[in-house]
């Protein structure tokens, strides 16, 4: 498309952006084309970086800053403005930004000038004009060093609540993860950004998403805050079948925790981004999974009926259980998914992989639809994600506020067989009265394999709520998966006072079975 100058009205403040010839644009149309896309053989993007760009380390490319002054929205009375990403590093293929303004959109031409190239190494006046964007970046116009939410590689973007501290990531779509091939991961090739009301708390962005097996068109109404909502609604295409689609799917990183120390090394107690999922099933159940950092990949699906929510969360908020006083794990954002209208069937699907490197995302949670998805169908999902500490629904009943983990057996007697003990710690609901007054509570306990010993619910006015303790004695010398459920009852009533804690584990082989 050939491009022409052109600028947002005149400021002391503000560079002009080369933009291209008005279109017309709406979601519907968006659409239509994402439908076109699908209907036609995929085409692989470039990935050519000129020689410069590609051999960019992480502190080169790091080193490359956006000028404030040619920021989207720059000289208009929007709350927000918009800064882009330079290509490099893992991002390799451009992808097309338009901005939108009255229904008309006008692609935004890359330019050099846009950067400031600092210790990179890069001269910029030698770099193609042509050569594109990685993606982008939100701030509010109050604060235009901090962005809170971010479009880059792939079909990644994260965001912020009011600690302003990123951590996990979503995706606009996960394709076969955690099969015995490799993964497919969809692009966001282009994106049009709308221009802000200046009244309003919201950013519309569209993005079309393109992979070998499918196409799609995205909305996301952004509106920051604690926690911060992004409002989606996407249309899916499929060109393939597909064996695993994901929906809303999250990314985050465990490496070690008080639950699961095998990788715990580091000087630092707890290495997580998130610490659990969530969920709140469509028959009213709230349930809490530990995650782990698994010897070999695990994989779970929670079968579901129209699911009222689930997410990655992040419970711990102790400074004291991290000691990081560089990327503050206890600040890091949970990410609550919420179907704006009934899914059906399906399940959400949690994937662990082993991880020996905090740098590396290793757990992944979508929903997976039931149905078979075949080319030539249109697929619809609306949902909103919440980004945060304060999510917008919580179990009415306690909640598991810590799980740990280690050697069994009873203190002061010599033991006989390998054993894992753990202690898991209920918070809130109508614990911290039982607790005062020392009143008995009921666990709810069942195993798939082995048996359990040495069970014991007793209060802890530490938290103002109650420890499970129990050992779980493995059936034999295997290392096959075991599963366990727990939830706390009031044996007057029978009434559940906490939400369902679920828990999968692998006993370690016999040759680690060590008794001390």
């Amino acid at each position: 498309m050939s491009l022409i100058a052109a600028a947002l009205p005149a400021s002391a403040h503000a560079a002009v952006l080369r933009l291209g010839t008005a279109q017309p644009f709406d979601f519907a149309a968006l659409k239509g084309r994402a439908r076109a896309l699908a209907a036609a053989p995929h085409v692989a993007r470039p990935a050519a970086l000129p020689a410069p760009v590609a051999a960019l380390d992480w502190d080169a490319y790091q080193a490359i800053r956006y000028r404030r002054d040619h920021a989207l929205w720059g000289d208009e009375a929007t709350r927000y403005i918009a800064q882009f990403f330079h290509l490099g590093l893992y991002f390799k293929s451009p992808v097309r930004m338009h901005a939108l303004a009255d229904g008309q959109a006008r692609e935004i031409a890359y330019d050099p000038a846009m950067f400031d190239y600092g210790a990179s190494g890069l001269d910029g006046g030698a770099l193609p004009g042509d050569l594109g964007f990685a993606g982008f970046r939100l701030h509010r116009r109050s604060d235009p060093q901090r962005d809170f939410a971010a479009f880059l590689g792939a079909s990644y973007f994260r965001a912020v609540g009011a600690s302003g501290q990123y951590g996990l990531s979503a995706r606009g779509l996960a394709v076969d993860t955690g099969l015995p091939r490799p993964e497919e991961f969809p692009d966001f090739t282009d994106f049009w950004l709308e221009r802000p009301d200046p009244a309003s708390d919201t950013v519309i962005v569209y993005a079309l998403l393109d992979s070998p097996s499918v196409a799609g068109a995205y909305r996301f109404a952004i509106t920051p805050g604690e926690p911060l909502v992004m409002d989606v609604d996407c249309a899916l295409y499929p060109r393939a079948p597909i064996e695993r689609l994901g929906i809303a799917p999250g990314t985050s990183m465990y490496q070690v925790g008080e639950n699961d120390c095998r990788m715990g090394w580091d000087w630092r107690p707890e290495i997580h981004d998130s610490d659990g999922l969530a969920l709140h099933t469509g028959q009213g159940e709230w349930i809490w999974r530990p995650l782990g950092n698994p010897r070999q990949l695990r994989f779970n699906a929670f079968a579901d009926d129209d699911p009222r929510g689930f997410g990655l969360l992040q419970r711990d908020r102790n400074f004291d259980h991290y000691q990081d006083d560089g990327v503050f794990y206890e600040r890091r954002p949970s990410l609550w998914v919420e179907p704006k209208q009934g899914w059906g069937r399906g399940e959400v699907q949690l994937i662990e992989i082993p991880t020996v490197d905090e740098t590396f995302d290793n757990i992944v949670a979508f929903w997976h639809p039931a149905q078979p998805i075949e080319p030539g169908q249109e697929l619809l999902f609306g949902y909103r994600l919440y980004w945060g500490e304060a999510m917008p629904a919580t179990p009415p009943l306690a909640t598991c506020v810590a799980t740990r983990t280690g050697l069994g057996g009873r203190i002061g007697f010599k033991r006989t067989e390998w054993s894992q003990r753990f202690a898991v710690d209920f918070a809130g609901g109508d614990l911290a009265a039982l607790a005062a007054r020392n009143a008995e509570v009921e666990p709810v306990l069942e195993t798939s394999a082995g048996r359990l010993e040495t069970v014991s619910a007793r209060p802890l006015h530490a938290v103002e709520g109650y420890r499970v303790m129990f050992d779980a004695v493995p059936p034999g010398p295997g290392t096959g998966q075991i599963d366990t459920r727990l939830f706390l009852r009031d044996p007057a009533t029978g009434r559940a006072l906490s939400e369902t804690w679920l828990y999968q584990w692998n006993p370690p082989p016999p040759d680690e079975r060590t008794l001390y």
